[in-house]
């Protein structure tokens, strides 16, 4: 869900979907997420191409499918080199947040942490609520804080209301 997610923020804010080419700046025609992937060989970053385009269904396969070929050492080279975006996920981990680092020459990558019960206020009265940590590292050569931050903003409202991915 959460690459669709992110796949449908980088459409609306093209700006976040861009790759740094030498001193330029190229913006991408699809949307590749990446997903962070822990190998025996180390850290890998498969990519789903046309996230954008696919149902979850689609993208689940697609997971599955390269998270096992990235795990056995067979991912298919453009698989590895040709993202526009990744997602990396250490709440298996129970880590609430952290700082991930760029896979160049993406522009950004989104660190996501557990979800967890935490009391809320909400309407004057004290409840538990499912919180989930998101943290966004941004090449700033690239995209200003700001924008980044919109782009955020975005996808927690995705998160929030997963229906607006029907919008």
């Amino acid at each position: 869900l959460m690459i669709k997610l992110v796949a449908q923020a980088l459409r609306a804010f093209p700006y976040m979907n861009v790759r740094q080419s030498g001193d330029a700046i190229q913006e991408m025609k699809g949307i590749h997420i990446g997903l962070a992937v822990d190998t025996e060989r180390g850290l890998l970053v498969p990519h789903v191409f046309d996230a954008d385009k696919k149902g979850l269904v689609e993208i689940a396969r697609d997971v599955r499918a390269m998270v096992e070929r990235a795990r056995k050492g067979k991912s298919l080279p453009d698989e590895l080199t040709l993202g526009t975006f990744t997602i990396t996920n250490l709440g298996m981990y129970e880590v609430d947040a952290f700082s991930p680092i760029i896979n160049y020459p993406e522009t950004a990558i989104l660190g996501v942490g557990r979800i967890k019960a935490v009391p809320a206020v909400v309407d004057g009265e004290v409840v538990v609520r499912q919180r989930m940590w998101l943290s966004l590292t941004v090449d700033h050569r690239v995209v200003d804080g700001a924008p980044a931050a919109r782009f955020l903003q975005h996808v927690k409202e995705l998160i929030e209301d997963p229906l607006l991915l029907l919008a």
